[in-house]
């Protein structure tokens, strides 16, 4: 019977015996590679160098000279209950980010505590940030005791002291225990040298920590990595591939995309250069065919029908530990990844700021500083699928990019109504009642040499917008593609012409309705365009919800009054010169072939 695997994190301030006691541990149970502990021993002896058990992990010439570990080293460990994957964290201030990587993929964690030096600013650190990854398995190490003595005094002063902190963010630790990992106190074997302790070794400690649900029993989360689409040799196979976070999942199950609520049914289950298998499990990269062919973005996550649905929303309320130059404020456009997906995203609000050293809360702070954590509710510029930390661990947490450096993570607490809501529901059961075609959309885009798109032009008034449209319809015509103009006009007193009738016209639901509209177009394989005086941030949002196809956004004139983010702005005087410009842009898009 395969025994039971967990991931244990030791973390704790600079020089407090991390890696002495990693090293401590696999040499005391005979875990390492034959030979290994005399070749380090011999090294030192060679240099003159007093052996330390911390060598037998930092193995770079430049974490030995600085005596401090830069990266999260990993080494494999092997007890009569279960198999350990151990992380050693970094404890310098400089290489928080490390930290957090390797903390993020632990079960359980060994905080550890220099009994001469006390608590320290990073001991504070690590453990508030233990906390935000919901790490709450934790036994505090109190490491060195040899250099005090052994002394049980010293000993219940930095336990009191340390708990009392860790009771202020809701930690209460499994375990609190004195070690020494230089001399091999309470490590492997109960010491001698403290007999007022007899509680639990290092060893027995470990494998008390209970292992969490295993992801296999967990609702099945992919992030979609990407879509691929096979033409050679007659494989015809467009494939959606990923890691599995969670979840199993077989040939025949119905599957469920967010945030766009697209429905398929697994063909088969693909891997690289092998048979197809008949069940995918936790962290296999791993490949899908589908029985009804659907349009899939990057980003995506793909459930089972029928299991807990994940949440979907633009609007999140997180805990966020920043570790940026920079200060994380409003009014300044960030991108956030989660799983696949990466977005743009401003900060709405900074409810709470607070210093992971001494706990100091500021609610009034409108920013939060290198080193803190902040409670903050963050927008994105479209709709995101996950799930609550409380739910699923790793869906919920995310980075927070700042000048193409990774500046910030955290953790999502809470999901939260955003203005679109109501139409995003509304667009995931429509796509769940969707009538797919007999004809496949790749079949549509070979027959037309085209992929669909809307085109949406807007800007002010009196800037050309409709003579433009018209001119690249009959442009595009002209060369052999399938397209169609649709001005407000003809919407308006059309479709929505019971939008227009009304006493207050509802602005929403006519823009929903233009995308209802585009979205069937597109579906046809038609490139639409489509012209808007002054569409607003909101209106080019309910777009992007509704239409799921490529759209463009293309502004008109030299100002940019609602502050777009458009994918063009042209001048509004040549029309030659800018059509040539758009339909650059969809060759370089692949709209057009």
């Amino acid at each position: 019977m395969k025994k039971e695997d967990m991931n244990i994190v030791i973390v704790g301030h600079v020089d407090h015996g991390k890696s002495t006691l990693m090293g401590r541990l696999l040499a005391d149970t005979d875990s390492l590679p034959e030979g290994k502990l005399e070749q380090v021993k011999e090294t030192c002896r060679r240099n003159s160098k007093p052996f330390e058990y911390a060598f037998l992990l930092d193995a770079l010439k430049d974490e030995q000279a600085q005596g401090i570990t830069i990266d999260t080293a990993r080494c494999f460990f092997k007890t009569e209950k279960r198999d350990y994957i151990i992380l050693d964290a970094p404890g310098h201030i400089e290489f928080l980010k490390n930290m957090i990587t390797g903390a993020s993929r632990a079960e359980a964690a060994l905080l550890m505590i220099d009994a001469k030096e006390g608590v320290q600013e990073n001991s504070r650190r690590h453990a508030y940030m233990l906390s935000m990854l919901g790490i709450h398995q934790i036994a505090v190490v109190i490491n060195k005791m040899d250099l005090v003595d052994y002394s049980q005094e010293v000993f219940e002063k930095v336990k009191a002291e340390y708990l009392e902190f860790l009771k202020q963010i809701d930690i209460t630790p499994k375990f609190v225990l004195p070690v020494s990992a230089f001399e091999g106190d309470n490590i492997v074997s109960a010491s001698d040298k403290m007999p007022w302790y007899d509680g639990m070794t290092i060893l027995d400690v470990l494998d008390a920590f209970e292992c969490e649900q295993p992801h296999a029993d967990q609702a099945f989360r992919m992030p979609v990595q990407d879509v691929y689409k096979f033409t050679r040799n007659g494989d015809d196979r467009r494939i959606v591939a990923g890691t599995i976070e969670t979840g199993t999942i077989k040939k025949g199950d119905e599957v469920v995309f967010y945030p766009s609520g697209k429905r398929s049914h697994v063909k088969n289950i693909e891997v690289f250069n092998a048979d197809p298998i008949e069940l995918g499990q936790p962290e296999m990269a791993i490949g899908f065919t589908m029985q009804e062919q659907i349009y899939i973005k990057r980003g995506e996550l793909m459930c089972i029908a029928g299991q807990k649905v994940p949440q979907t929303s633009s609007r999140i309320q997180a805990n966020v530990f920043w570790l940026g130059k920079e200060n994380l404020e409003p009014g300044k456009v960030y991108f956030l990844k989660i799983g696949a997906e990466k977005v743009k995203m401003e900060v709405e609000e900074v409810k709470r700021v607070i210093n992971s050293s001494n706990l100091d809360s500021r609610v009034s702070k409108k920013f939060v500083g290198r080193n803190e954590v902040g409670e903050v509710i963050l927008r994105t510029d479209k709709p995101i699928a996950f799930d609550l930390v409380k739910d699923i661990a790793g869906t919920s947490r995310f980075v927070i990019v700042d000048n193409y450096e990774i500046a910030g993570g955290g953790i999502i607490t809470a999901s939260l109504a955003d203005e679109n809501k109501e139409i995003r529901e509304e667009t995931i059961l429509r796509n769940m009642k969707w009538e797919n075609s007999a004809i496949s959309m790749e079949e549509r885009q070979e027959h037309y040499a085209q992929k669909p798109i809307l085109i949406m032009i807007t800007g002010p008034r009196s800037t050309g917008k409709k003579t433009l449209a018209k001119m690249l319809e009959r442009d595009l015509l002209d060369h052999g593609r399938y397209v169609y103009y649709m001005g407000m006009g003809s919407y308006l007193y059309g479709v929505g012409a019971d939008t227009k009738r009304s006493l207050s016209p509802n602005h929403k639901e006519q823009i929903r309705r233009l995308g209802e509209v585009a979205n069937l177009m597109l579906d046809a394989g038609t490139i639409m365009i489509a012209t808007a005086t002054d569409l607003t941030k909101q209106d080019c949002k309910i777009l992007e919800t509704v239409v799921d196809r490529d759209i463009s956004f293309i502004l008109i004139g030299e100002d940019n009054p609602n502050n777009l983010a458009p994918d063009m702005q042209l001048a509004d005087a040549d029309y030659e010169k800018n059509i040539f410009k758009i339909k650059n842009m969809l060759k370089d898009n692949g709209n057009i072939f």
